[in-house]
């Protein structure tokens, strides 16, 4: 009997939709299935009044993303489609806000780091290869154990804020991975976005290929050449099915992957993330102020960090408006997780207003798996993971490299679309 399909795609994220239109260009009859209303996964935007809420990721380098910045020139993007954010990064200490976080400025005010703790700062690794962290100087060694090599500024006001950044608890998480990704995006300063919403690269890909939305897929299981997938009361088969959905999330959908890939799917774990998005009536901040503020666990209890949504792009919000977004810190996230809205919304606008003057209607998102946590368990199963066999199911996202920005889920979601070719024999490449 002949396949449904040549590739189903589960996950209409940046990664899925990636080797989808990969897939598609070289004549394979592709579907891609999406369990939210939407494209984009972690990379959605909702609207709401005139107002572009990024529920997930918010900027991208100039620096670091080769794979998206390729993408983009394929998907017809323009400078002005993706406009530099102009505005710095601050960090926020007894009581102020220290200009130039992650910045060359930074590195001559601080940024909020002591005198004593800038020369220790000059001591960190500098040279990590992020397409093999796990053989870094650095091993295994967490965030947190790095930081104990070091003045106690370093932890508290560049790597576990850096750490909370990526919604990561430092105990837990690969110092290699994080060096490793803040040498390669570089300057802050130079970061850009989206100008309508991070989630236009997906939307663009979306209107060329078969994307069914609203259909979550219940399970996949290996079938020798091929595979099948359970979405809703429906089987369909397939000559080849991408999970492109977080290692958590493939990990429950497959129902037999080979050890090695079960081993890696089980050792990367991710870490949630609660954002809230609060609409203002007024543009809050001055001209120069950081369009992120950091706020360190040593300073703060419940919040990462607050962002100035409309100094990002003052397309994101309607005329002579503004928006702040508060984005709860990783030990906190747990908690708040299975809260209602309402008391998400009333605690961390409670938190908020130490910084800002926020008040009124909130918008609370979600993410269940937000970003990999990189874990030293992740990095000593990934060299196995990386060696896997070509099979009738295959992987894509931020985390198949342990590259936990959108740039690994570009990257993977090329890779798995060349994989696919090889493995069905096309003789076209991706």
């Amino acid at each position: 009997m002949s396949p449904d399909v040549d590739v189903a795609v589960v996950g209409a994220g940046i990664a899925g939709l990636t080797a989808a239109r990969e897939l598609r260009r070289t004549g394979l009859d592709v579907r891609v299935y999406e369990a939210a209303e939407r494209v984009g996964g972690r990379m959605a935007t909702a609207r709401v009044d005139g107002y572009a809420i990024d529920t997930g990721a918010e900027q991208i380098s100039p620096r670091g993303y080769p794979a998206t910045w390729d993408l983009l020139r394929r998907l017809d993007f323009r400078t002005a489609d993706v406009p530099p954010i102009g505005n710095p990064i601050a960090m926020w200490r007894n009581g102020k806000a220290h200009l130039g976080f992650g910045s060359a400025r930074g590195l001559l005010t601080g940024a909020g780091l002591s005198p004593r703790a800038r020369l220790d700062v000059l001591r960190l690794p500098t040279r990590i290869d992020l397409d093999r962290p796990e053989r870094s100087s650095l091993g295994d060694a967490t965030v947190t154990e790095l930081a104990s090599r070091h003045h106690p500024d370093v932890h508290d006001y560049l790597l576990q804020p850096a750490a909370s950044f990526c919604l990561w608890d430092p105990r837990r998480s690969s110092a290699a991975v994080l060096l490793g990704m803040q040498r390669a995006v570089g300057d802050t300063s130079t970061w850009r976005t989206y100008r309508e919403g991070m989630d236009q690269p997906c939307r663009r890909m979306a209107a060329e290929l078969d994307v069914v939305t609203g259909q979550p897929v219940s399970e996949v299981v290996s079938d020798g050449a091929s595979a099948r997938l359970r979405v809703g009361e429906d089987v369909i088969t397939a000559r080849q099915v991408l999970l492109c959905v977080p290692a958590p999330v493939a990990a429950a959908l497959h129902a037999n992957p080979p050890a090695a890939e079960a081993e890696f799917l089980t050792a990367c774990t991710f870490t949630s993330a609660i954002k809230v998005a609060v609409p203002l009536h007024f543009p809050v901040a001055l001209r120069g102020w950081p369009y992120l503020l950091i706020t360190p666990r040593a300073e703060e209890d419940l919040l990462a960090g607050i962002l100035f949504d409309h100094l990002k792009h003052p397309d994101r919000v309607p005329a002579g408006k503004g928006m702040v977004t508060a984005v709860v810190n990783a030990e906190s996230t747990p908690e708040l997780l299975a809260a209602p809205d309402h008391e998400v919304a009333s605690r961390v606008t409670a938190a908020a207003r130490r910084y800002v003057p926020v008040g009124g209607a909130a918008h609370v998102h979600r993410h269940t798996c937000a970003l990999p946590e990189c874990t030293p368990a992740a990095l000593v199963a990934l060299p196995g993971f990386r060696g896997r066999e070509l099979g009738p199911v295959d992987y894509a996202g931020d985390w198949v490299e342990l590259r936990p920005y959108s740039e690994g889920a570009v990257r993977t979601g090329a890779l798995a679309a060349s994989r696919t070719l090889s493995r069905l024999g096309s003789p076209i490449p991706a």
